[in-house]
C-alpha cells in the first residue's frame, strides 16, 4: 500500500540504488547533510533529495531530522547495519577482481599451531613471499583457539581441532601420523613399554592448558580409545615444549611425526610401537570466516600451501 507520507516513491524505481546506499551510510556517520555530501563530491541538495528517493521507496523513515542534528531511526539503525554489510562485500568482490594472481600485497594476517607453523608454514611462506615480494604478514604462533572475526584474522591453521562455528569456513589440507616417542636416556633407565597397559608404569608427557583432562588417547587394534594417564605426568600448553621434555629424557609422549622427524634423525628421539596400538593420524585445517569474497591473498596462499603440501 502507497504512504503519502513518501511521495518520491514512484520516481525511485523497484530497485536499491547502491548510490544512494552510500550516501545513507555517509550520513549516518558524519550525522549531517553537508558533511556526507562533501565526502562523496554532491551539494547538500543533491544528497538530501537522494535520502528523499531512498526513503520514499523503502516506506520508511531513516532518520530523525532537527535543525542541528541528524540522528537515525530505530529502522534506520538496522538498515544501516546491513548496508555496511553489502558495502564490505562489494568491496571484497572488486578487490578479487582486480588483484591479479601474479601481484599480491596488503597484509595477510594469521594464526598458526605453534609446532606446525615453525617446521611446516615457515619454510612455505618463505618460498611463497619470494613469488609474492610486496605481501606482507602478520602471524601469531599460538595453540590458543582464536576468535578470527573478533581479532581480525584471515586464517588460522590448527592442527587436530577445528572451529565448529558456522562462521568459518573450515578444510583439511594436510595430515600427520602421531605416534609414541622417548629419548634413547629415558628408555636406558626405564624398561621400554611393549604395550598400551605398560604405559601406567611411566611417566607421560601431555599436551592441554587450563582445567583440561591430564591424558591422552590411544587407539587399540580393535579400534577401542584407551586413556594413558601414566603412573605420573606432566602437563605442558605447548607442543613444542613437549618435544623438548621428551627429548631431554622427561617422559614418554604422543606426538606428530612433523614436529619430531628431525630429532628422530638426528637420535634424539625413538619412535615407539605398543603391540596392541593402532596407527592413527591428526588433521591440520585451514579456517576463515564465511564470507562471499575470500580476499585474493588469501585464496592464492591457501592455494598455493594446497599445492605445496601435495
Amino acid at each position: 500500500m502507497s504512504d503519502r507520507r513518501f511521495p518520491n516513491k514512484a520516481p525511485y524505481g523497484t530497485s536499491l540504488d547502491l548510490m544512494a546506499i552510500r550516501i545513507f551510510v555517509a550520513i549516518a556517520e558524519t550525522g549531517s547533510f553537508v558533511a556526507a555530501g562533501k565526502s562523496i563530491g554532491l551539494t547538500r541538495s543533491a544528497a538530501g533529495k537522494a535520502l528523499a528517493r531512498l526513503e520514499g521507496y523503502l516506506e520508511t523513515r531513516l532518520f530523525h531530522r532537527t535543525t542541528r542534528q541528524v540522528t537515525l531511526t530505530a529502522e534506520g539503525q538496522a538498515f544501516y547495519e546491513r548496508c555496511l554489510q553489502i558495502l564490505k562485500s562489494i568491496e571484497e568482490a572488486e578487490s578479487s577482481l582486480r588483484q591479479q594472481p601474479t601481484k599480491l600485497n596488503g597484509v595477510l594476517r594469521m594464526t598458526v599451531s605453534e609446532g606446525y607453523g615453525k617446521t611446516v608454514i615457515l619454510p612455505f611462506i618463505h618460498q611463497f613471499q619470494q613469488q609474492f615480494p610486496e605481501l606482507s604478514f602478520d602471524i601469531s604462533f599460538t595453540d590458543r583457539i582464536v576468535d578470527l572475526v573478533e581479532e581480525g584474522i584471515d586464517v588460522a591453521i590448527r592442527v587436530g581441532e577445528s572451529y565448529t562455528s558456522t562462521q568459518y569456513i573450515t578444510r583439511v589440507i594436510d595430515r600427520s601420523r602421531i605416534g609414541l616417542y622417548a629419548a634413547p636416556d629415558y628408555l636406558k633407565k626405564n624398561n621400554p613399554p611393549r604395550t598400551i597397559a605398560d604405559l601406567d608404569k611411566h611417566q607421560v608427557l601431555i599436551y592441554g592448558s587450563g582445567t583440561a583432562p591430564a591424558y591422552f588417547q590411544l587407539k587399540t587394534e580393535d579400534h577401542r580409545w584407551v586413556k594413558v594417564q601414566g603412573q605420573s605426568f606432566m602437563k605442558f600448553d605447548s607442543g613444542d615444549a613437549i618435544r623438548v621434555a621428551c627429548c631431554t629424557g622427561m617422559g614418554i609422549s604422543l606426538l606428530p611425526e612433523f614436529l619430531v622427524k628431525n630429532d628422530v634423525k638426528a637420535g634424539l628421539l625413538i619412535p615407539l610401537s605398543m603391540d596392541d596400538q593402532h596407527e592413527d593420524s591428526v588433521s591440520i585445517h585451514s579456517i576463515y570466516p564465511d564470507r562471499q569474497f575470500l580476499p585474493n591473498r588469501v585464496r592464492v596462499f591457501l592455494d598455493t600451501l594446497i599445492a605445496y603440501l601435495g
